[in-house]
């Protein structure tokens, strides 16, 4: 980082940054180990931080093609011992399954997390009227009932 407070600047910010720089620019065949070394820094909370944006970079820029299933895949035994990025790429999945219209249980919605039911309802590629009936009628915010019911009444109209 350059700028008159650099010195000042924490390293795990730094870090930081230059993780999420080598993140983005990483070849697919690198990916995998690139995300490992990430999550050995000694700043567990900064390593876990950096690694969910890419994957949430990735996974939303995958999310409907056909690459995504196998590298989930990948990226679920890299991250497995890490709850909440494991957690976050099930329910990637899981938007993947609604999106591409294949079969789905409610109990995997309702149960999901606050920021999977916030995704799901107000992503437009996730137009299932059933996903946003449900999150409309059970979410478990009034932010995301809300979201859910604006997008239904939005789906209804004619275009």
């Amino acid at each position: 980082m350059t700028g008159l407070h650099t010195d000042e600047e924490p390293a795990e910010h730094w870090r930081f940054a230059c993780y999420l720089q080598a993140l983005e620019a990483v070849a697919e065949a690198d990916e995998a180990a690139l995300v490992a070394a990430v999550l050995r820094d000694q700043d567990v909370t900064m390593a876990d931080s950096a690694v969910g944006r890419h994957l949430d970079r990735r996974a939303a820029d995958l999310l409907t093609d056909r690459p995504f299933t196998a590298w989930a895949r990948t990226m679920t035994e890299v991250v497995a011992d890490r709850d909440f990025l494991a957690r976050r790429l099930r329910e990637w999945t899981l938007l993947r399954t609604i999106a591409l219209g294949k079969p789905w249980a409610a109990e995997d919605l309702t149960s999901a997390s606050d920021w999977f039911q916030r995704r799901a309802a107000t992503m437009q590629i996730v137009a299932s009227p059933e996903a946003l009936g449900l999150l409309a009628e059970r979410g478990r915010t009034r932010r995301v009932r809300n979201a859910a019911s604006r997008q239904l009444r939005h789906s209804d109209q004619p275009k």
